[in-house]
């Protein structure tokens, strides 16, 4: 066993510690509310039963939470499928890096996906700003959230880099636990799944071998979620819109707003791609590189995966036809189906202050919808991706 004690401050919680945290959460008045959101045809006290019979994490993410993404899925998704699952090792754990579409449904659903296949939970690497009180708090680290701490100086980003780093790598090659991590800092707003190269450097930090060991032992595998109806779309494209002008300032609550909202909202259909693991030949050949160029060839084989994986809807092939002018996708939908998702923009678009300008507002809203369908485009041609330095000419294959 593993002594973990140094990061108490940013780990889970233990069994003892969500049973008692879970506990309390269960007295809290507004339980009732949430249990006859997700729980209609039951008592008020439902949730709160079960709650009460929680003896572990591991009962919790059976009884409560499995049952809470199996709703969000049957009520607000049209149909919900997902590949690959061939690609993780059983005996091995690993690294899942994620495309980050929306806050909690991401790795929610990865979740569900590995509990149907009888695959240990991962812990999931989430930021601290979505810790607004202490009811978040005890039910987020009663589900193996680890904690990411922002909004510090750069001095305590690097001590908070170098103990997240630590408790990643240690988790995995100790065969503790597998861990989610997203690709980015943040949702992706703009439709371009790109990862970090930072996230990358972070990974490194912790390792006591060469470059190419201590990115092996880390078992990497890309995940790639794809939904019909971008969670929170608009919010999206306001928060860009308004960032083109001023730095974006969140209102008090608009995180738990958006978590909110992005169960709520109807997504269509739901695809989860399980990525090939990378490579050891990748690896060695990234090592190979100089200085940053090693990052940005990892940055590079992971991107290749969640683009490949990514899954295209008629919604993503509208809004490219739309935004270009052209019919170069019209048989993949009908007029019908095209004028319906401009009915769905025009909604969303009311749905925001009107002293923002609606013709670059709907243009960012497209570009959401749209920028997949560039980034597969650009990929079969061989040409670089947004962010990427690495030229085709080095490409890897995958």
């Amino acid at each position: 066993m593993i002594d973990l004690s140094e990061f108490e401050s940013i780990s889970p919680y233990t069994d003892e510690e969500a049973v008692k945290a879970l506990g309390i959460v269960a007295e809290n008045p507004v339980l009732q509310e949430v249990s006859q959101y997700f729980f209609p045809d039951e008592a008020p006290e439902y949730l709160q039963n079960l709650l009460k019979q929680v003896k572990s994490i591991d009962d919790f993410q059976i009884m409560v939470m499995s049952k809470v993404v199996e709703w969000v899925i049957e009520h607000t998704a049209h149909n919900f499928s997902y590949d690959g699952i061939a690609n993780i090792d059983r005996e091995r754990k690993f690294l899942a890096l994620s495309n980050h579409r929306d806050i909690i449904l991401d790795p929610a659903i990865t979740q569900l996906v590995l509990y149907r296949n009888g695959i240990p939970l991962t812990e999931i690497a989430v930021g601290d700003n979505l810790i607004t009180n202490k009811f978040i708090e005890y039910l987020i680290r009663s589900n193996r959230m680890i904690k990411v701490v922002r909004g510090i100086s750069a001095r305590e980003l690097y001590l908070s880099s170098q103990m997240l780093s630590k408790y990643i790598r240690l988790n995995i090659t100790e065969q503790k636990s597998s861990i989610w991590l997203a690709q980015r800092q943040g949702r992706t707003k703009d439709g371009e799944d790109i990862t970090e190269q930072g996230l990358l450097k972070m990974l490194d930090m912790s390792g006591s071998a060469d470059f190419r060991q201590n990115f092996e032992e880390l078992n990497i595998i890309p995940l790639s979620i794809s939904y019909e109806y971008e969670p929170c779309d608009i919010l999206k494209a306001r928060e860009l819109l308004i960032s083109q002008t001023q730095k974006y300032v969140k209102a008090p609550n608009e995180d738990l707003n958006s978590i909110l909202t992005g169960i709520k909202q109807q997504k269509g259909n739901i695809h989860l791609n399980i990525g090939l693991p990378l490579s050891p030949e990748e690896i060695d050949a990234a090592s190979k590189c100089d200085k940053n160029d090693r990052y940005q060839w990892i940055r590079h084989a992971v991107d290749l995966r969640v683009i490949d994986g990514y899954k295209l809807w008629k919604t993503n092939y509208i809004a490219y036809d739309i935004i270009n002018e052209c019919f170069r996708y019209s048989d993949k939908y009908s007029p019908e189906e095209a004028q319906a998702f401009v009915d769905y923009m025009e909604h969303q678009l009311d749905t925001v202050e009107k002293s923002l300008n609606r013709e670059e507002l709907r243009h960012i809203f497209l570009k959401i919808y749209s920028n997949p369908v560039l980034s597969k485009e650009l990929l079969a041609e061989k040409i670089d991706l947004p962010g990427w330095k690495l030229q085709w000419g080095r490409e890897i294959k995958v």
